[in-house]
Order: structure tokens, then sequence, then C-alpha cells
């Protein structure tokens, strides 16, 4: 695939990613507090969980950039790992659950809409590292992951689970508005 498009459709992912985040900013603290069911989470507990993750990538992922001697090519060629892991972020029809590490779960942690301003934050980040991706090779550089830093993925694979991630949690957060918008009806 080609590294220029790939960055092109990470962008545009990240900015309608942003745009619904920005837009829950409008809404009572009641709506986003609200929950589908007592197993699941509600809309700023989704976002909560994507800032803890920007926590661990966007530094990790400036790090790899800043230290990068790997010029630039056209080309970005998905690694296996990294691909599975990209592809399994992505949501399906019906939205496959996910079991989450400990400390990136934030059930029940007292949150206000300040966790939308921080995401929105981190989101300005990633986009200035799209920026700077486009100057370097997607698929010499490698990053750690959050699950083990023995692990390594392609910085390209990195950026497509991190932002495929991200728009995994905005399917949730739409379904639970279109659920709770049902439930007022």
């Amino acid at each position: 695939m080609k590294a220029n498009e790939l960055i092109q459709e990470l962008i545009e992912l990240t900015h309608n990613n942003m745009n619904v985040v920005q837009s829950l900013k409008e809404m009572p603290i009641e709506t986003l507090h609200q929950k589908e069911d007592a197993q699941s989470w509600n809309i700023l507990e989704c976002v909560e969980h994507l800032n803890r993750y920007g926590d661990f990538y966007i530094p990790e992922i400036r790090m790899r950039i800043e230290q990068s001697d790997k010029d630039h090519v056209k080309d970005f060629k998905s690694g296996i790992l990294g691909n599975y892991f990209a592809k399994s972020m992505l949501p399906k029809e019906k939205l496959n659950k996910m079991k989450t590490f400990k400390v990136m779960n934030p059930e029940d942690c007292p949150l206000n809409k300040n966790v939308l301003d921080t995401f929105l934050f981190k989101q300005e980040q990633l986009l200035a590292l799209l920026e700077k991706s486009k100057t370097i090779n997607l698929t010499k550089v490698k990053t750690a992951i959050s699950i083990s830093t023995w692990i390594k993925l392609r910085l390209g694979d990195t950026l497509r689970v991190v932002i495929y991630h991200n728009y995994r949690h905005i399917v949730q957060i739409k379904n639970i508005l279109q659920n709770a918008l049902e439930y007022r009806m």
C-alpha cells in the first residue's frame, strides 16, 4: 500500500473521530454517563479508555519518529502481526467485545467533560505525528506496543492499531447515543 495514502486515510479518520467527540461537549453530562447496561461503559469511560492508550502510544510514536534515521519510502508493507492487530480493531457490524487490561479500564472512575478535551488534545498531537511520519519509513521504524515492550510493530501498523482502536470506540459511542435516543422515544 502507498505510505502517503495510508497516512491520509488515518488523518481523515482522526478528524472524523475528533468531530464526534467535539459534538459530545454539547451534550448533558447525564447523557455522557448513561450506560446501555450494567456491564458496559458509558461515553466518558469510552473516551477515557482511549486517553489511557494515548498516554502510552503518543510518547512511544513520538520517540520512534524523532530517533528515526530511516528515510521515507513510497510503499508501506504491513507485518503479519501488525496487520492482524490493526484489522482486529476495526468494528464489525455487531461490535465484538474485547477484554481490556485493568490499567486501561476506566469503569466506575469519576469522570467529567474534561476527558473530552484531553482526547481532543491527544488527537491534535497524533495528527502532528502523522504529518511527521510522512518523512520516514513506516515499514522500517518499529514501536513497542502497550501489552509488551518486547513485541515491536512497524510504525505504519502501530498508527493503524491506535487510530482504528479510536474509531472502534467512536462507533461504540455512536451506538450508546443511538440506544439512548431510542430509549427516550
